[in-house]
């Protein structure tokens, strides 16, 4: 198997340092309160909806390092099939694909679940968590940033 160069378009971090440095102080704060694997869990999640190669390959990295098993984070693209994950994790996974498909919409019920597992500061880290991911995916997919680069 060959693999295949795809050229990246910018260096999102070089052209625009402030508003790179502004999107990682914004990921820093969401993550904060939350379980560092569901961190990962959410962030692997979006990162496969959006088919962000780079954010996949760096979050599942970084699963691993928090601890994270190889079953779930092979089962994360099913996690709906899969036995592997608790309720609460189901709930923010859930959230997380209706905030990363917006177009869908958010139901009540998806909102509900994720609030009868999170309390109010939980599930607002959560929330701006899973939209700080979707900015990452639309910058690293949009310049073409790839796994095995800067």
């Amino acid at each position: 198997m060959t693999n295949v160069a795809i050229p990246a378009r910018m260096n999102l971090s070089l052209v625009a340092p402030k508003v790179f440095k502004a999107v990682l102080a914004l990921d820093a704060v969401a993550r904060q309160g939350l379980d560092p694997v569901l961190v990962e869990l959410v962030q692997i999640r979006a990162s496969q909806v959006n088919r962000c190669a780079y954010c996949i390959d760096y979050h599942t990295g970084d699963a691993r390092r928090a601890g994270e098993s190889e079953a779930r984070i092979y089962q994360l693209s099913a996690w709906h099939e899969s036995s592997l994950y608790t309720a609460k994790e189901r709930a923010a996974l859930a959230l997380t694909e209706a905030m990363t498909l917006l177009p869908q919409g958010i139901t009540d019920a998806v909102y509900d679940e994720a609030a009868r597992h999170f309390d109010d500061k939980e599930l607002a880290q959560l929330i701006a968590l899973i939209f700080t991911v979707n900015a990452w995916n639309r910058m690293n997919v949009t310049t073409r940033k790839t796994p095995g680069t800067e």
